[in-house]
């Protein structure tokens, strides 16, 4: 599996500086591990299923146990192989049911570099899945399997219904496999969290995200989080990591995970629109100086163009070396992974427009997006 952290049993991702202060924090990814020996360290589960949400929904003495009773057995346990050594165990749930087949929702860094996934349901019956598509950037996957054995399909919510202090709640296997099926209930913290994580290199992607408190452990990665009702409004993906922290998870918006399914359904790789430049940070100072570029000292967000790509869209817009981009559309850019983020938003053969600084003087330009060739 292609290493996508720094420390913490691998799982952990440094991000973005904290406060004033400058210290780190990092993300930790849900997902499982199993030492060399072959001991398992960490194992997941995670349960999900929901019914149709009304706006009078109330909570009675039994708290949210008959919406946990209506998504118990959507849920699934992914368990990666790679040549025949279980490395790594996540989440994920079922969201269609069609003739043979049934297709779960997971995160991508569930099922990366697997060789076989192994899949337990709610009932403890196994069967194995195949991945259809997955994409590191979304960090989402679909998984087939058999329909046979699968008796209940997640109901799907919207989280741009859900409001700030509505309680929501997950359902999962924490820690260990002896844990499946744990619920844990929070609040909806916040909506449209942009933390940067790395993909690729260092701290080089954003992701919008929904903020919860509710207990998100290693083991609930590509599980769902639900509203009070039961309806999947998230997939839980990462966490804040740091001994000062308790109860900062965050999961992507179910909304923005469904716009891609059907590509990933049909095993599609999905195009990222290219711009044609290569850049730094205006923060990287040293860096920027060693291309031989020299910028005013009251420019403190932004990306330097460090080389244009003959025949593409910058090209031909007339962006050059040594020019710095603070925004697209008129959303500020304030560093490299928040442009690419941007950019990621369109298609290829989009037209957006750039605006640039160039000895001290503002220009806008529209460029072309092409694709973005491996």
């Amino acid at each position: 599996m292609r290493e996508r952290i720094i420390k913490f049993i691998g799982l952990l991702l440094v991000v973005v500086a904290a406060g004033s202060g400058g210290g780190y924090i990092t993300y930790n990814f849900l997902e499982s591990k199993v030492s060399e020996s072959g001991k398992q360290l960490e194992q997941t589960t995670q349960t999900t299923g929901v019914v149709k949400c009304s706006n009078d929904m109330k909570l009675d003495e039994t708290g949210i146990s008959t919406s946990v009773g209506k998504i118990y057995d959507a849920a699934v346990t992914i368990q990666n192989y790679q040549n025949g050594r279980l490395t790594s165990s996540g989440s994920g749930f079922v969201y269609k049911k069609e003739g043979e087949y049934a297709y779960i929702l997971t995160n991508h860094h569930v099922v990366e570099d697997a060789t076989k996934l192994l899949i337990t349901l709610s009932s403890d019956d196994q069967i194995e899945g195949e991945t259809l598509g997955s994409d590191p950037y979304l960090d989402l996957a679909v998984v087939r399997v058999s329909s046979e054995k699968v008796t209940l399909v997640a109901t799907l919510g919207k989280s741009e219904d859900s409001n700030v202090g509505d309680t929501v709640f997950t359902v999962g296997t924490p820690i260990g496999y002896e844990y499946r099926g744990s619920v844990t209930k929070g609040t909806l913290s916040g909506k449209n969290r942009m933390v940067t994580v790395s993909i690729n290199s260092n701290s080089d992607w954003i992701m919008n995200v929904l903020q919860v408190d509710a207990a998100i452990n290693p083991g609930n990665s590509g599980g769902p989080l639900l509203n009070a009702n039961g309806e999947v409004i998230g997939i839980n993906s990462l966490k804040l990591v740091e001994d000062k922290i308790e109860g900062m998870g965050f999961a992507i918006p179910i909304e923005y995970a469904m716009k891609y399914v059907g590509d990933l359904e049909a095993g599609k790789e999905l195009e990222r629109p290219f711009v044609g430049i290569t850049m730094l940070n205006v923060t990287d100072s040293y860096r920027v100086y060693q291309y031989g570029i020299r910028l005013d000292p009251e420019i403190e967000e932004g990306v330097v163009v460090t080389s244009v790509s003959t025949g593409s869209g910058a090209e031909k817009a007339g962006i050059k070396k040594g020019d710095v981009i603070i925004s697209v559309n008129g959303d500020s850019v304030s560093n490299a992974a928040y442009l690419k983020y941007l950019l990621y938003q369109h298609e290829v053969g989009d037209t957006i427009e750039i605006t640039y600084i160039r000895d001290q003087k503002q220009k806008t330009v529209e460029v072309t997006l092409t694709k973005l060739e491996d």
